[in-house]
């Protein structure tokens, strides 16, 4: 029963954090923005934009096909999505929209100017 109740809380939480739909993560991730932050290794993706295929995967998901791994995931975005908003943004409020900080946050399917 406690691994059922830790899903639902990390389902909540997961929801709370990621405030982008599917196909709008899909969309950003296909900018040269999205594709601009992040730490590369080897040159290659950055690790936030390979993470934000993977919440678009979860989204796809029906809530009862998610599995383990899945939540562990979810818990990671969570995670990342709290710290990194702790952090804040820019201190002019007037350049967030297209700040390093935002685009990684959008990254991970949280978008802080969406209300």
């Amino acid at each position: 029963m406690a691994e059922k109740d830790d899903h639902e809380t990390i389902w909540k939480e997961f929801k709370g954090a990621v405030n982008m739909t599917a196909s709008a993560l899909e969309k950003f991730l296909e900018t040269d923005e999205s594709q601009s932050v992040g730490q590369k290794k080897d040159g290659g993706e950055a690790t936030g934009h390979k993470e934000g295929r993977r919440i678009v995967e979860i989204l796809h998901k029906k809530k009862a096909d998610l599995g383990d791994d899945d939540y562990a995931h979810m818990k990671k975005v969570v995670g990342y999505v709290n710290r990194h908003l702790k952090q804040g943004g820019p201190q002019d409020k007037s350049k967030t929209e297209d700040s390093p900080w935002r685009l990684s946050l959008m990254n991970w399917g949280h978008d802080p100017l969406k209300a």
